[in-house]
């Protein structure tokens, strides 16, 4: 089983919902609250295992603003696992999830320099490394109803953006959506094979226009008014 996420760059509206919903479930889950820096101040940041880059692609007449959410890849050999001094970096064998063992952690930031999509983030009030989970506690949750068994990010997007399963199932959902979109993996020139994919923006269709005689317009003009008169 190889379990990852699939984006829809074309639906994908920057709302940053995935990102908020994925804070406030890990939050309050396993790897311990992330924490905040002048949350309410001019200029908040702090700990997300998602964030949301905007692009503006000028390939005219196809030119459009993309939104592109990163986060971890969970990738086959996965650098961050490789550099960790310590083993808390670890991809588990049954599913290929990619964690980080806090008791484990001793926030080197040695992971996020390997990491080439910039996908772990330290934690300055823990001091640990944090990242996307794909909500492991969630997913594997079997007091939650089947459907509901998603990463937080796949259950709040409101244009249904991103999809979750399993790469290995070739009936997938996630299988079958990279195989009909031509889904791409982010930099694979750089050999970590990563496991999520992105659905590439489809090109706007072309709509013919027709130009409309003067006369014509005069016409309807004339008739809309004797319409209003009346």
């Amino acid at each position: 089983m190889k379990l990852g996420l699939v984006v829809d760059l074309d639906t994908c509206v920057g709302c940053h919902g995935c990102a908020t919903a994925c804070k406030q479930w890990n939050t309050s889950g396993t790897i311990g609250p992330l924490s905040d820096e002048n949350p309410y101040g001019r200029d908040p940041n702090g700990a997300w295992l998602n964030r949301i880059r905007t692009y503006e692609v000028d390939d005219s007449p196809n030119s459009k603003t993309v939104n592109m959410p990163l986060s971890c890849m969970h990738c086959e050999d996965a650098a961050c696992v490789t550099v960790c001094p310590t083993g808390a970096s670890y991809k588990r064998e049954e599913d290929g999830i990619v964690l980080v063992d806090q008791d484990k952690c001793m926030g080197c930031n040695l992971c996020s320099w390997a990491c080439p999509y910039g996908a772990r983030e330290l934690d300055p009030d823990q001091g640990t490394m944090k990242k996307c989970t794909l909500c492991v506690d969630r997913i594997y949750d079997e007091k939650l109803p089947e459907q509901e068994r998603k990463p937080a990010c796949v259950l709040t997007c409101p244009t249904k953006s991103r999809l979750f399963g399993d790469f290995d199932d070739p009936d997938s959902e996630v299988s079958v959506a990279v195989r009909e979109r031509s889904g791409k993996a982010l930099m694979p020139e750089l050999g970590y094979n990563p496991t999520n994919k992105y659905l590439p923006p489809r090109n706007k269709a072309v709509v013919q226009t027709y130009e409309v005689d003067k006369s014509v317009i005069g016409t309807l003009k004339s008739w809309a008014n004797r319409v209003i008169a009346r």
